[in-house]
């Protein structure tokens, strides 16, 4: 069937399905906050909860009630009525219609092993459940799309029941009939063949509902649509339940770029991946790097060859530009790297390198020998800024760190433990000696830092760590092997990553810290302190001067200096 140029309506689960993934917990702000930017971003549907299953979303119904919605319709979700109850009297029912949403999604059984194993009633009880909840909710003026549960299992045991469940929600009313591959184990071919039957016995626009338990939601959702389905259900990032539930994202985009058809409002694809981003961050996970469309590396070329051809012609390593859906190309540095990578990593940042330019080989030598120590600038990008810019000496220090201890101290054991760090630094010549307190030495380290840079530079106190990864080198070694240290830094507005490594834990993630730091300060244009004025030379706990310290010559070590208090040209 041709897809071109039709409409699918975009069904969005995520606050529902999705609340059911492991790891996945919305507070009612956070679905309230989310349901809005899927609205913004013009999904046509957003499920927003079970008003019968928990307070949390008859709160949300509650709060939504008085918000505004710009395109998407606010749907309730909930079950068929229970045996041996009317419509009329079932609670379950009338929560639904309490809730006060234009549209009510219903599910019921399409499989006869669940009518006569999980509800215990006869399959004729099991479709009077169906048709009566359907025509009860239609008599209350809602939109209803009925969710016929677990139907391609259904199909393949019992055909003439599967279909004979549908029509039972046609003949009461039902706007839409949703068929679900709930336990998410049907076949492409099967699941095709399916829908050909129902689409020969209904004449209701048909949905897909699709689980990715064989790594097939999305594909199947796909085929669907092929097969003339005008409603796909689905979640953002795939969250949902086991394996997770059809990644909405990557519908729409092969939807809307791949297939012809509209999915959102014209130009809002450009906001997928901020808004796959933006669910992550509300759900408090990490966000899945290897998404298609959506994810840092759906668009990041490693290899020298591709970059070179990418820096030619993007669509030589690139199905689709990365702008398309609000992404971005990443070129990244490693071992495997060649001058193009580097040439295009520097371009992106201004600075003047090719091919012909000593520093360009020197920057990629130094890349190398470096991943040889251990360390990693795929994921730190922003140290690998920092490494360019202080070999091309386009890098001044913003401070100079004079000494620093932590203490780990456990007085029973009882007792919680307790991390102080003792940090001493100086900037412009001036001394800052402070100490902060942490959960563990790491967080005390960097309290303590940004506690003693704030005087000078203010907006390092907007710097969160939002990830913090540790990796065994030479696991060998036991408790004395080498550390790469990844962490990832926020300031609100942006995201990056840093990169230390030692055989000291604490050495290895004061790198990271430090590069952290040093990056914000870059990316805000702050200037570097220049030398105080004699007056102002003094530690706030002294009542004397305190001279500049002398030069210490610098450590003799491969891996590049934790600071970038000198130039090097290493």
């Amino acid at each position: 069937m041709a897809v071109k140029n039709r409409s699918i309506e975009i069904y969005d689960t995520t606050l529902r399905d999705g609340c059911q993934g492991e790891g996945v917990s919305f507070s009612v702000e956070d679905k309230l906050r989310i349901a809005h930017r899927l609205d913004q971003l013009g999904v046509a549907y957003i499920e927003g909860g079970w008003p019968g299953s928990n307070p949390r979303d008859v709160e949300f119904f509650a709060r939504s009630r008085g918000e505004r919605w710009e395109r998407a319709r606010l749907a309730a979700f909930g079950s068929t009525r229970r045996p041996r109850v009317s419509a009329a009297a079932d609670t379950n029912l009338r929560a639904l219609i309490d809730a006060g949403t234009p549209v009510v999604t219903l599910f019921g059984k399409s499989w006869d092993l669940h009518a006569r194993r999980a509800l215990e009633v006869s399959l004729l009880e099991n479709l009077a459940m169906i048709g009566e909840s359907v025509a009860w909710l239609k008599s209350q003026g809602v939109e209803v799309v009925y969710d016929a549960e677990h139907f391609f299992d259904g199909f393949l045991a019992n055909p003439e029941y599967a279909l004979a469940s549908v029509r039972a929600a046609e003949q009461a009313g039902a706007d839409r009939i949703v068929l679900c591959d709930t336990n998410g184990g049907t076949l492409t071919r099967p699941l095709v063949e399916s829908i050909r039957a129902v689409r020969a016995a209904v004449r209701t626009p048909l949905g897909i509902h699709t689980h990715d338990d064989s790594g097939l939601g999305v594909a199947n959702a796909l085929a669907a649509v092929e097969e003339g389905c005008v409603h796909v259900q689905g979640t953002i990032n795939g969250y949902g339940e086991r394996c997770g539930n059809a990644n909405l994202c990557t519908i729409i985009a092969d939807l809307e770029l791949k297939m012809g058809t509209r999915a959102l409002p014209r130009g809002r694809v450009a906001e997928l991946t901020e808004v796959s981003r933006y669910v992550s961050e509300m759900a408090n996970l990490h966000h899945p790097d290897r998404a298609p469309f959506v994810g840092r590396s759906a668009f990041a070329h490693k290899g020298g060859i591709h970059v070179s051809a990418v820096l030619k012609h993007p669509r030589t390593y690139e199905h689709v530009e990365p702008e398309t859906v609000g992404n971005e190309r990443r070129v990244l540095v490693s071992d495997l790297s060649g001058q193009s990578n580097v040439i295009a990593k520097a371009r992106r940042w201004g600075l003047p390198l090719d091919k012909n330019r000593p520093e360009t080989r020197a920057i990629l030598e130094r890349v190398k020998e470096l991943e040889h120590d251990g360390y990693q600038f795929e994921g730190a990008e922003a140290s690998f800024e920092i490494l360019v810019k202080d070999t091309l000496h386009q890098l001044e220090p913003f401070f100079k760190l004079e000494g620093f201890r932590v203490i780990v101290e456990k007085t029973g054991a009882d007792e919680a433990t307790r991390a102080e760090a003792t940090i001493k630094v100086s900037v412009a010549g001036a001394f800052e000696h402070t100490a902060a307190e942490g959960h563990g030495p790491v967080n005390a380290l960097d309290n303590a830092l940004r506690k003693a840079l704030e005087k000078f530079y203010p907006g390092v106190g907007d710097v969160r760590l939002t990830d913090y990864k540790v990796r065994v080198l030479n696991e060998k070694q036991a408790t004395a092997a080498r550390v790469r240290v990844l962490v990832e830094s926020s300031d609100g507005r942006r995201t990056w990553g840093t990169v230390g490594v030692s055989d000291n834990i604490i050495e290895a993630s004061w790198e990271a810290l430090v590069d952290s730091l040093t990056y914000k300060l870059l990316k805000d244009g702050v200037q570097v302190q220049k030398l105080l004025r004699p007056a102002v030379l003094k530690h706030p706990a002294a009542s004397n001067e305190v001279a500049p310290p002398k030069r210490r010559p610098a450590r003799n070590r491969r891996a590049r200096p934790s600071l970038p208090a000198t130039r090097r040209t290493d």
